[in-house]
């Protein structure tokens, strides 16, 4: 997985038809793109570090067209 600042983070939920988690990548630990990344959610005011698991994908900015 490789991501850059701008980028959304998906989480989706383990259960069924549960909510799925999205946020924008802030910063980058390592320079290449690889996790983990500082993530700001969008359904909460906080921001975190997070190593992401299987259950993730990077939507990259060209994808969504968002501007942070």
């Amino acid at each position: 997985m490789k991501a850059s600042v701008g980028d959304r983070l998906v989480i989706e939920s383990l259960h069924l038809d549960g909510p799925r988690r999205v946020g924008i990548i802030t910063a980058l630990y390592h320079g290449d793109g690889s996790p983990p990344y500082f993530v700001r959610w969008l359904d909460e005011e906080h921001e975190t570090l997070i190593f992401p698991g299987t259950d993730a994908h990077v939507e990259h900015r060209a994808e969504h067209g968002a501007q942070v």
